[in-house]
């Protein structure tokens, strides 16, 4: 009887250190894309929301958020993606052994790593956002916990969830290292000295802004190395004011399309302009394009995952580049060089933005998107861009494009409509944001 009872304790602590050391067979075993895109989309469209609704989050700003919140989502689950590695080591401040490690042999749930990471990050991101959307990013980390509560055992549960917070935090301290954790109190730094001289940028109308908007962003840190130094383009042509020149021509073309725009024409350029305050700003339309994307494709986990990281740190990066080139150059806007020198009683459709013309941000940031999407999802891939549906301010009917380059070109081309930028500056920003799309493509995600 003594041996049966020796033998018995013997099997049970057995058993309980192999449990110690590995998974319980009972306990399930999860990969990335095993779960629905759902909640990565769900997590995008509240943070396009608080976007628009806090202050300061100019697009810049915004790219920058949409650039970390990305790439957090893709380090809490690339763990449950066995193809894919992690991209500390292989990104602009991000050391190898920054972020922690899933602990081998355990079992998480990565709908519910994703889930603490995104919560967390969004909350710091986003600090100054009201009230009331900082109850909504609580309110949405609580129903994707009840949703997956049911799904695995007390101890996974913990273990997932203490590993997205500890994503979280460590992303956040990533972030923190660029130095522009609070760079929406900042747009308009009273430090800057606005240059002068011969086609300079001045302030335009109506509000006459003096200091132009983020002057120093184009050296603020980006993800891919080189993403910035090797996306550069050519000068655009010669400022003159003589009517013979190419730069006069330029400005011609802005002046008689704006003075007989089409219906068409008008539409498109308001489907673009995505004000700050009124949308999620530029970069949260490249954003939104991607979530419809994901949708209309019922995309997992993991295919979502790897696309708004590289959405999202293409935005940036794309931003960082034009804005370089924007304060490089510090050329003037349309609407100044045509009151001076064809019309002093010239308005544009659209109110021009209070920072220099060249490059076209819309055209930078919508070419790298459309670089890194038809990379991801093919280069002949038709969608309908519902962005704007029930806007009431404009025409937001739905847009449908044969790929993503057809509506990175209407994207483009939609600011001369607006009166935003002349010809050079809208197609050798495209050219700047594929240079940046097709770096931050060829990141290492797999291995």
């Amino acid at each position: 009887m003594k041996k049966i009872i020796l033998f018995s304790l013997l099997a049970c602590a057995a058993q309980f250190w192999i449990g110690c050391g590995s998974k319980q067979k009972d306990e399930p075993t999860f990969k990335t894309a095993d779960f629905s895109a759902q909640l990565a989309n769900d997590w995008f469209s509240l943070t396009l929301q608080i976007t628009k609704e806090t202050s300061g989050f100019t697009p810049p700003v915004a790219a920058r958020s949409f650039g970390y919140t990305g790439l957090t989502l893709y380090e809490a689950v690339v763990g449950g993606m066995p193809e894919y590695r992690s991209l500390q080591g292989h990104l602009n401040g991000l050391v190898a052994d920054a972020l922690p490690a899933p602990v081998a042999n355990q079992t998480y749930h990565w709908g519910i790593c994703a889930n603490r990471a995104l919560a967390y990050l969004t909350a710091n991101l986003y600090k100054m956002a009201s009230a009331e959307n900082l109850a909504k990013i609580t309110a949405l980390e609580k129903q994707y916990e009840a949703q997956f509560s049911a799904d695995v055992s007390t101890d996974v549960f913990d273990r997932s969830k203490d590993y997205g917070e500890a994503i979280g935090k460590a992303m956040y301290v990533y972030a923190q290292g660029d130095g522009q954790s609070d760079a929406y109190t900042s747009n308009y730094p009273a430090s800057y000295v606005v240059p002068k001289f011969a086609g300079a940028w001045v302030p335009t109308p109506p509000a006459y802004q003096p200091i132009p908007m983020q002057p120093y962003w184009g050296s603020v840190r980006t993800f891919a190395g080189g993403s910035m130094e090797n996306s550069q383009p050519p000068a655009h042509p010669s400022y003159s004011t003589s009517p013979l020149s190419v730069f006069y021509a330029q400005a011609l073309e802005v002046y008689t399309v704006t003075s007989n725009l089409t219906d068409e024409q008008t539409k498109i350029a308001q489907f673009w302009s995505d004000e700050p305050g009124k949308t999620a700003t530029p970069p949260g339309h490249s954003i939104s394009i991607l979530k419809q994307v994901l949708d209309a494709k019922k995309s997992d986990l993991a295919v979502a995952a790897e696309a708004y990281a590289k959405v999202g740190m293409g935005l940036h990066d794309a931003f960082v580049s034009c804005w370089k080139c924007k304060y490089d150059f510090n050329l003037l806007r349309p609407i100044s060089y045509i009151r001076e020198r064809i019309d002093p009683s010239y308005n544009s459709l659209l109110t021009t933005p209070p920072f220099p013309e060249f490059t076209s941000g819309h055209s930078v940031q919508s070419g790298a998107t459309a670089q890194i999407l038809s990379e991801l999802f093919g280069y002949n891939v038709g969608f309908t861009d519902q962005t704007h549906v029930g806007r009431t301010d404009i025409d937001g009917s739905p847009r449908h494009f044969d790929s993503f380059f057809d509506a990175a070109n209407e994207a483009a081309i939609s600011r001369l409509y607006g009166g935003i930028h002349y010809r050079a500056g809208i197609e050798l920003g495209l050219e700047q944001g594929v240079q940046v799309g097709k770096m931050v493509s060829a990141l290492p995600f797999r291995k």
